[in-house]
């Protein structure tokens, strides 16, 4: 489905964009560097709502949606991370938690600050509050004098060795401080390239969304806003915690369901018929289909408002940077942080996935469960008379 050109020019977004801090309400690098990459790609066009999320549509989105109804992938642009509230005194910083971690992994943890000239600032953390609202608050020691820190900067943890920067190791995984959801959007991203120049495929958009890891922020802005049409099918994008029954390395992710919902059964029943005659066709392809229930994705905020929504997800290691997460809950390991992992193939196979998508969605080849139930009946009907 791609070449290994594009492979390998989607492999360096992936480094690129999982390198950048992000915080929720704080995306700015992010989307900074999807501006600066729609600058070359005439045939799109970029808009931003009044809640500041991007979408990205193809200039002749308007014919094409008269034969089609959009498709929209989606993916959230924050990760957990600190953002700093006030300068306490000369080494001591007060900063938010903004995002889903357990306290223990607070403690006494190595964290780094990027001011806005991107100056990288060591601390240590001192103190938490973690039953402070609406964020818990932290305050951390700076290891220098860290002058030009002001309110609004973006820390985040602070690794050595895997993670300290984007790296794949020699078993094909990636090591980087946030996949969720920047993996995710690179994938998007990836896919978006190549769709924009295939006829046929000019109602399929983008939307990345701000303030996903505080309560869906983003994404409800899109819905109260109307910032994509209603009759619009959301393919929504995550990075999900992997379990021993969705592996790393097993293929990217068809998700039925998250920790709060089941999604849109007509679209994820498509998706997995779509999936399963490629994969018949393509040996080689690797795919899953599961539940995904140790976290909530934004395909259950566009259902509750009435979009035809589902998901598809990366199996994700040490997620949102906690190492041996059940262990330490349990008292039986000391909570470190950790860099986030992913496959390599298994993002490949994402971009893979979102392209088969896209182009055969709108068949109607498929018979569906209705004929499947149909031919039950006509079949086995007599044994109940």
């Amino acid at each position: 489905m791609t070449t290994q050109a594009q492979r390998a020019k989607h492999l360096q977004w992936l480094h690129e964009i999982t390198a950048l801090p992000t915080a929720a309400g704080h995306e700015d690098r992010v989307i900074a560097y999807i501006k600066n990459w729609m600058k070359t790609r005439k045939n799109l066009k970029l808009r931003s709502d009044k809640a500041g999320n991007l979408i990205i549509e193809h200039a002749k989105r308007s014919s094409a949606v008269k034969r089609a109804k959009p498709i929209y992938i989606t993916a959230h642009l924050d990760h957990p991370a600190f953002v700093v509230k006030r300068r306490l005194d000369a080494k001591t910083i007060e900063l938010e938690f903004r995002g889903g971690v357990d306290d223990p992994y607070f403690e006494n943890a190595k964290i780094e600050i990027f001011d806005d000239e991107d100056r990288v600032h060591k601390a240590t953390i001192t103190k938490l509050d973690g039953k402070a609202k609406p964020f818990k608050l932290i305050e951390a020691k700076l290891s220098g004098a860290g002058a030009s820190i002001k309110p609004g900067d973006v820390g985040r943890w602070a690794f050595t060795g895997k993670g300290k920067t984007p790296m794949v190791d020699r078993q094909g995984i990636f090591h980087t401080p946030a996949c969720d959801d920047l993996a995710a959007a690179a994938s998007a991203l990836g896919a978006m390239d190549v769709m924009r120049n295939r006829k046929g495929l000019e109602h399929v958009g983008l939307i990345f969304t701000r303030a996903e890891e505080i309560g869906f922020v983003g994404a409800i802005e899109v819905c109260e806003r109307k910032s994509v049409p209603r009759s619009a099918r959301l393919i929504c994008l995550e990075t999900s915690r992997s379990f021993s029954d969705s592996p790393i390395g097993g293929g990217p992710i068809v998700r039925v369901g998250d920790r709060i919902s089941v999604f849109d059964p007509r679209l994820t029943n498509r998706i997995s018929a779509i999936m399963t005659k490629h994969a018949s066709k393509n040996p080689k392809f690797k795919w899953q289909r599961k539940l995904m229930a140790g976290g909530a994705c934004e395909a259950s905020c566009f259902s509750a408002y009435g979009y035809e929504s589902t998901c598809l997800c990366l199996p994700l290691g040490n997620y949102h940077n906690r190492r041996d997460i059940d262990e330490v809950l349990a008292g039986q390991r000391p909570a470190l942080v950790g860099p986030e992992y992913i496959s390599v193939d298994d993002f490949h196979g994402l971009v893979e996935m979102l392209i088969v998508t896209c182009t055969k969605l709108d068949d109607d080849t498929s018979k569906g469960l209705m004929s499947v139930m149909k031919k039950y009946r006509k079949e086995l009907g007599y044994v109940l008379k």
